[in-house]
């Protein structure tokens, strides 16, 4: 069937691709290096292949896709050196967010906070290294909510899509997420003291623990 004839055309049909395929790599249900090939990606979300391309774009820009001359579109392969260098970068930020957190959050955010670490403490106790990577993407989410920095919130999306392989790997790790839940209570039990220089110091702290393990 030609392309201008299927019915999923446009700027929506467009929008829909994008939006199953980012959501398939961050879940890790394309591998690294994966070839994503126009004609099959538009036959299973019934688009046209035109729409899946433009979403093939938007995905090169966020760097999640790696768009090879004459060869097509694979899944982006981010290096270790690559991931530390995210991660560095992801520090900034991320102890910006910390540090606006513990003055912005109301208590009603900071009590989910600690609820969250209080999950994240019985997940390592039952030793659920699943669910503990679960609820360690919320407590750094939820910072990034609490912050009210949203151009600090819209470059960490980006950074961390690009890490999502790197993160599941290092959460099955034996032993990580032993190590850095205290890490993360550490952060929780600044911000919930309001305390913006010591919830910035617990990010960078924790923060260097991953760059750390990464390079293991």
């Amino acid at each position: 069937m030609p392309d201008q004839s299927r019915s999923g055309t446009g700027e929506q049909a467009k929008q829909q691709a994008l939006t199953q395929l980012r959501q398939a790599i961050l879940q890790g249900d394309m591998a690294p290096a994966q070839r994503l090939v126009e004609n099959e990606l538009a036959e299973e979300f019934g688009v046209t292949r035109a729409s899946v391309r433009a979403a093939l774009i938007d995905l090169a820009a966020e760097g999640l896709v790696e768009r090879i001359r004459n060869r097509g579109s694979r899944v982006r392969v981010v290096t270790v050196e690559e991931a530390v260098a995210i991660t560095e970068c992801r520090m900034a930020l991320e102890g910006l967010c910390a540090a606006k957190a513990a003055v912005a959050a109301s208590d009603e955010q900071l009590a989910q906070l600690a609820d969250v670490g209080a999950a994240m403490t019985k997940a390592v106790a039952d030793g659920e290294p699943v669910t503990y990577s679960e609820l360690n993407q919320q407590l750094h989410f939820l910072i990034r909510e609490f912050s009210g920095q949203p151009v600090a919130l819209e470059l960490l999306d980006r950074l961390n899509g690009q890490l999502v392989r790197h993160r599941f790997q290092l959460a099955l790790r034996p032993g990580r997420p032993q190590q850095s839940l205290g890490e993360h209570l550490a952060m929780i039990e600044a911000i919930t003291a309001r305390d913006p220089k010591a919830a910035e110091a617990a990010v960078r702290a924790h923060l260097t623990g991953v760059i750390d393990a990464l390079r293991e």
